[in-house]
Protein backbone atom coordinates (compact mmCIF):
# COMPACT_ATOMS: atom_id res chain seq x y z
CA UNK A 1 0.00 0.00 0.00
CA UNK A 2 0.91 3.72 -0.77
CA UNK A 3 0.02 6.43 1.39
CA UNK A 4 -0.52 10.00 -0.11
CA UNK A 5 -1.17 13.21 1.96
CA UNK A 6 -3.54 15.87 1.79
CA UNK A 7 -3.47 18.96 3.44
CA UNK A 8 -5.30 22.47 3.09
CA UNK A 9 -3.58 25.90 2.23
CA UNK A 10 -4.14 26.91 6.02
CA UNK A 11 -0.63 24.35 6.78
CA UNK A 12 1.19 27.40 5.15
CA UNK A 13 4.00 24.93 4.33
CA UNK A 14 6.41 26.39 1.78
CA UNK A 15 5.40 25.06 -2.16
CA UNK A 16 9.23 23.47 -2.71
CA UNK A 17 8.39 21.58 0.37
CA UNK A 18 5.62 20.16 -0.15
CA UNK A 19 6.35 19.21 -3.35
CA UNK A 20 9.40 17.70 -2.22
CA UNK A 21 7.41 15.44 -0.09
CA UNK A 22 4.31 15.01 -2.39
CA UNK A 23 1.71 16.73 -0.35
CA UNK A 24 -1.14 17.90 -1.76
CA UNK A 25 -3.03 21.21 -0.70
CA UNK A 26 -6.56 22.02 -1.09
CA UNK A 27 -6.80 25.77 -0.94
CA UNK A 28 -8.99 27.96 0.52
CA UNK A 29 -10.79 30.90 -0.60
CA UNK A 30 -10.74 34.85 0.50
CA UNK A 31 -13.15 36.96 -0.56
CA UNK A 32 -11.64 40.94 -0.62
CA UNK A 33 -13.59 43.83 -1.93
CA UNK A 34 -16.19 41.39 -3.78
CA UNK A 35 -13.94 39.29 -5.71
CA UNK A 36 -12.89 35.87 -4.62
CA UNK A 37 -8.88 34.49 -4.76
CA UNK A 38 -7.94 30.82 -4.14
CA UNK A 39 -5.39 31.02 -1.10
CA UNK A 40 -1.72 30.57 -2.46
CA UNK A 41 -2.84 30.31 -6.59
CA UNK A 42 -4.49 33.40 -7.43
CA UNK A 43 -3.21 35.37 -4.89
CA UNK A 44 0.62 35.24 -3.11
CA UNK A 45 0.74 36.07 0.91
CA UNK A 46 2.37 39.33 0.28
CA UNK A 47 -0.07 40.90 -2.42
CA UNK A 48 -3.02 40.07 0.73
CA UNK A 49 -1.21 41.84 3.52
CA UNK A 50 -1.08 44.78 0.63
CA UNK A 51 -4.52 44.66 -0.11
CA UNK A 52 -5.69 43.64 4.06
CA UNK A 53 -3.59 46.84 4.82
CA UNK A 54 -5.58 48.82 2.54
CA UNK A 55 -9.23 48.00 2.45
CA UNK A 56 -12.15 49.15 4.77
CA UNK A 57 -13.60 46.04 4.92
CA UNK A 58 -12.52 42.82 6.49
CA UNK A 59 -11.76 39.94 3.87
CA UNK A 60 -13.77 36.59 4.82
CA UNK A 61 -12.69 33.19 4.04
CA UNK A 62 -14.54 30.09 3.01
CA UNK A 63 -13.79 26.27 3.16
CA UNK A 64 -13.20 24.29 0.22
CA UNK A 65 -16.35 22.63 -0.92
CA UNK A 66 -16.84 18.89 -0.61
CA UNK A 67 -16.23 18.56 -4.54
CA UNK A 68 -12.82 20.39 -3.93
CA UNK A 69 -11.80 17.41 -2.22
CA UNK A 70 -13.44 15.00 -4.14
CA UNK A 71 -11.41 15.95 -7.17
CA UNK A 72 -7.98 15.64 -5.67
CA UNK A 73 -9.36 12.10 -3.71
CA UNK A 74 -10.29 10.95 -7.31
CA UNK A 75 -6.98 12.32 -8.96
CA UNK A 76 -4.54 10.42 -6.50
CA UNK A 77 -6.62 7.32 -6.45
CA UNK A 78 -6.51 7.34 -9.85
CA UNK A 79 -2.42 6.80 -10.16
CA UNK A 80 -3.28 3.00 -8.52
CA UNK A 81 -5.41 0.52 -6.92
CA UNK A 82 -3.06 0.21 -3.58
CA UNK A 83 -3.17 3.86 -2.63
CA UNK A 84 -4.39 5.13 1.00
CA UNK A 85 -4.59 9.00 2.05
CA UNK A 86 -4.34 10.64 5.07
CA UNK A 87 -6.09 13.72 4.80
CA UNK A 88 -4.93 16.37 8.02
CA UNK A 89 -6.91 19.42 8.27
CA UNK A 90 -7.40 23.15 9.99
CA UNK A 91 -8.76 23.27 13.05
CA UNK A 92 -12.21 22.27 13.28
CA UNK A 93 -12.91 25.07 15.83
CA UNK A 94 -12.15 27.43 13.57
CA UNK A 95 -13.85 26.55 10.21
CA UNK A 96 -16.00 23.69 8.46
CA UNK A 97 -12.84 22.58 6.42
CA UNK A 98 -12.06 19.53 8.16
CA UNK A 99 -15.93 18.42 7.99
CA UNK A 100 -16.08 19.36 4.69
CA UNK A 101 -13.26 16.72 4.10
CA UNK A 102 -15.29 13.98 5.92
CA UNK A 103 -18.12 14.86 3.67
CA UNK A 104 -15.98 14.21 0.86
CA UNK A 105 -14.72 11.08 2.39
CA UNK A 106 -18.08 9.39 2.41
CA UNK A 107 -18.05 10.08 -1.43
CA UNK A 108 -15.09 8.66 -2.72
CA UNK A 109 -15.24 5.78 -0.47
CA UNK A 110 -15.73 3.13 -3.17
CA UNK A 111 -13.00 4.54 -5.39
CA UNK A 112 -10.25 4.92 -2.49
CA UNK A 113 -9.85 4.39 1.32
CA UNK A 114 -9.09 8.42 3.08
CA UNK A 115 -8.61 9.17 6.75
CA UNK A 116 -9.75 12.42 7.98
CA UNK A 117 -7.66 14.51 10.89
CA UNK A 118 -8.41 17.23 12.86
CA UNK A 119 -5.28 18.69 13.44
CA UNK A 120 -6.76 20.96 16.40
CA UNK A 121 -4.67 23.83 15.23
CA UNK A 122 -3.70 25.88 12.39
CA UNK A 123 -0.83 27.67 10.25
CA UNK A 124 2.58 25.75 10.58
CA UNK A 125 1.73 24.34 13.69
CA UNK A 126 -0.79 22.09 11.17
CA UNK A 127 2.29 22.22 9.03
CA UNK A 128 4.54 20.94 11.06
CA UNK A 129 2.16 17.62 11.80
CA UNK A 130 1.66 17.69 7.73
CA UNK A 131 5.36 17.26 7.12
CA UNK A 132 5.96 14.91 9.94
CA UNK A 133 3.54 12.32 8.66
CA UNK A 134 4.56 13.08 4.80
CA UNK A 135 8.24 12.06 5.83
CA UNK A 136 7.31 9.13 7.79
CA UNK A 137 5.20 7.98 4.82
CA UNK A 138 8.06 8.60 2.58
CA UNK A 139 9.75 6.53 4.79
CA UNK A 140 7.59 3.41 4.44
CA UNK A 141 6.00 4.06 8.15
CA UNK A 142 2.81 1.97 7.95
CA UNK A 143 -0.78 3.40 7.64
CA UNK A 144 -1.40 3.52 11.33
CA UNK A 145 2.00 4.56 12.48
CA UNK A 146 1.22 7.54 10.12
CA UNK A 147 -1.67 8.24 12.07
CA UNK A 148 -0.37 7.57 15.46
CA UNK A 149 1.77 10.48 14.52
CA UNK A 150 -0.55 12.46 13.59
CA UNK A 151 -2.35 12.16 16.57
CA UNK A 152 0.45 12.51 18.64
CA UNK A 153 2.03 15.72 17.19
CA UNK A 154 -0.73 17.03 17.55
CA UNK A 155 -1.92 16.68 21.20
CA UNK A 156 1.40 17.37 22.77
CA UNK A 157 2.61 20.05 20.18
CA UNK A 158 2.77 23.38 21.81
CA UNK A 159 2.23 27.08 19.73
CA UNK A 160 1.91 30.53 20.95
CA UNK A 161 1.42 33.91 19.28
CA UNK A 162 1.39 37.35 19.82
CA UNK A 163 -0.44 40.08 17.68
CA UNK A 164 0.31 43.82 17.45
CA UNK A 165 -3.83 44.13 17.34
CA UNK A 166 -6.87 41.71 18.59
CA UNK A 167 -8.92 43.52 16.00
CA UNK A 168 -9.04 41.48 13.17
CA UNK A 169 -9.69 38.16 15.06
CA UNK A 170 -12.52 40.11 16.55
CA UNK A 171 -13.95 41.37 13.36
CA UNK A 172 -13.33 37.90 11.42
CA UNK A 173 -15.78 36.16 14.37
CA UNK A 174 -12.39 33.92 15.29
CA UNK A 175 -11.68 35.20 18.77
CA UNK A 176 -13.10 32.35 21.27
CA UNK A 177 -11.74 32.14 24.72
CA UNK A 178 -9.30 35.20 23.52
CA UNK A 179 -12.43 37.60 23.85
CA UNK A 180 -11.65 37.57 27.42
CA UNK A 181 -8.31 40.00 27.00
CA UNK A 182 -10.30 42.56 24.91
CA UNK A 183 -10.29 46.42 25.96
CA UNK A 184 -6.75 45.38 27.85
CA UNK A 185 -4.30 48.21 28.41
CA UNK A 186 -2.51 50.14 25.89
CA UNK A 187 0.31 48.43 24.84
CA UNK A 188 -0.52 45.08 26.40
CA UNK A 189 -0.03 41.96 24.32
CA UNK A 190 -1.58 38.93 24.86
CA UNK A 191 -0.04 35.47 24.11
CA UNK A 192 -2.19 33.43 22.56
CA UNK A 193 -2.94 29.49 22.14
CA UNK A 194 -4.89 26.90 21.10
CA UNK A 195 -6.48 24.68 23.88
CA UNK A 196 -7.31 20.91 23.63
CA UNK A 197 -10.44 21.52 21.10
CA UNK A 198 -8.64 23.77 18.41
CA UNK A 199 -10.04 26.92 20.02
CA UNK A 200 -7.73 30.44 20.33
CA UNK A 201 -7.62 30.60 23.65
CA UNK A 202 -5.47 33.07 26.22
CA UNK A 203 -2.14 32.73 27.73
CA UNK A 204 -0.82 36.06 29.50
CA UNK A 205 -1.07 39.22 28.98
CA UNK A 206 2.53 41.04 28.71
CA UNK A 207 3.05 44.82 28.17
CA UNK A 208 5.23 45.75 25.07
CA UNK A 209 5.52 42.80 21.80
CA UNK A 210 9.22 42.52 22.63
CA UNK A 211 8.58 41.20 26.14
CA UNK A 212 5.81 38.94 24.51
CA UNK A 213 8.08 37.66 22.52
CA UNK A 214 10.81 37.02 25.05
CA UNK A 215 7.91 35.21 27.07
CA UNK A 216 6.79 32.87 24.38
CA UNK A 217 10.38 31.33 24.20
CA UNK A 218 10.46 31.01 27.91
CA UNK A 219 7.04 29.32 27.31
CA UNK A 220 8.48 27.04 24.83
CA UNK A 221 11.56 26.20 27.39
CA UNK A 222 9.37 25.58 29.70
CA UNK A 223 7.69 23.04 27.91
CA UNK A 224 10.60 21.38 25.61
CA UNK A 225 13.00 21.07 28.64
CA UNK A 226 16.07 19.90 27.10
CA UNK A 227 13.99 17.37 25.12
CA UNK A 228 14.93 17.58 21.27
CA UNK A 229 12.05 19.62 19.62
CA UNK A 230 10.99 20.07 15.90
CA UNK A 231 10.50 24.27 16.00
CA UNK A 232 9.33 27.00 13.66
CA UNK A 233 8.79 30.08 13.50
CA UNK A 234 5.17 32.05 12.15
CA UNK A 235 5.32 35.67 11.23
CA UNK A 236 2.64 37.85 8.80
CA UNK A 237 4.71 40.96 8.19
CA UNK A 238 7.92 40.99 9.97
CA UNK A 239 10.18 38.51 8.50
CA UNK A 240 12.50 40.64 10.32
CA UNK A 241 11.52 40.20 13.75
CA UNK A 242 11.06 36.28 12.37
CA UNK A 243 14.76 35.96 11.90
CA UNK A 244 15.51 37.67 15.22
CA UNK A 245 13.19 34.91 16.68
CA UNK A 246 14.53 32.36 15.05
CA UNK A 247 17.87 32.92 15.95
CA UNK A 248 16.90 33.00 20.05
CA UNK A 249 15.00 29.45 19.14
CA UNK A 250 18.07 27.96 17.99
CA UNK A 251 20.18 29.58 20.81
CA UNK A 252 17.81 27.68 23.58
CA UNK A 253 16.55 24.45 22.56
CA UNK A 254 18.00 21.10 21.31
CA UNK A 255 16.92 21.05 17.68
CA UNK A 256 15.74 18.26 15.70
CA UNK A 257 15.73 20.13 12.63
CA UNK A 258 16.73 23.40 11.47
CA UNK A 259 14.12 26.03 12.34
CA UNK A 260 11.67 26.83 9.62
CA UNK A 261 10.25 30.24 9.29
CA UNK A 262 7.52 30.73 7.16
CA UNK A 263 4.91 33.61 6.50
CA UNK A 264 1.47 32.87 7.67
CA UNK A 265 -1.00 32.80 4.44
CA UNK A 266 -3.88 34.68 3.82
CA UNK A 267 -6.57 32.83 4.82
CA UNK A 268 -5.36 32.75 8.60
CA UNK A 269 -3.52 35.59 8.11
CA UNK A 270 -7.31 37.56 8.16
CA UNK A 271 -7.60 37.07 11.93
CA UNK A 272 -4.22 37.64 12.83
CA UNK A 273 -3.32 40.50 10.76
CA UNK A 274 0.21 42.28 10.09
CA UNK A 275 2.53 42.13 13.05
CA UNK A 276 1.79 38.25 14.19
CA UNK A 277 4.97 36.51 15.67
CA UNK A 278 4.71 33.16 16.63
CA UNK A 279 6.69 29.76 17.95
CA UNK A 280 5.72 26.00 17.17
CA UNK A 281 6.94 23.29 18.21
CA UNK A 282 6.59 19.38 19.26
CA UNK A 283 8.99 17.06 20.52
CA UNK A 284 10.42 14.56 18.95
Amino acid sequence: MRLRIVTDSTADIPKELAQELNIDVVPLKVNIEDKTYLDGITLTTDEFYEKLQRVQKLPTTSQPSPIDFTDTYERIAAEGEDIEIISIHLSGALSGTYQTATIARDMVEDKVKVHVVNSRTASYALGAIVVAVARAAKEGKSLQQCLDLAQRISATRKEFFVMDTLMYLQKGGRIGKASAVLGSLLNVKPILTFDETGEVTPVEKIRGKKKAVSRIVELCKEYAGSAPVVAAVIHTTTEDEALVLKEQVENEFTLAQDVLVTQLGPVIGTYGGPGLLAVTMYKV
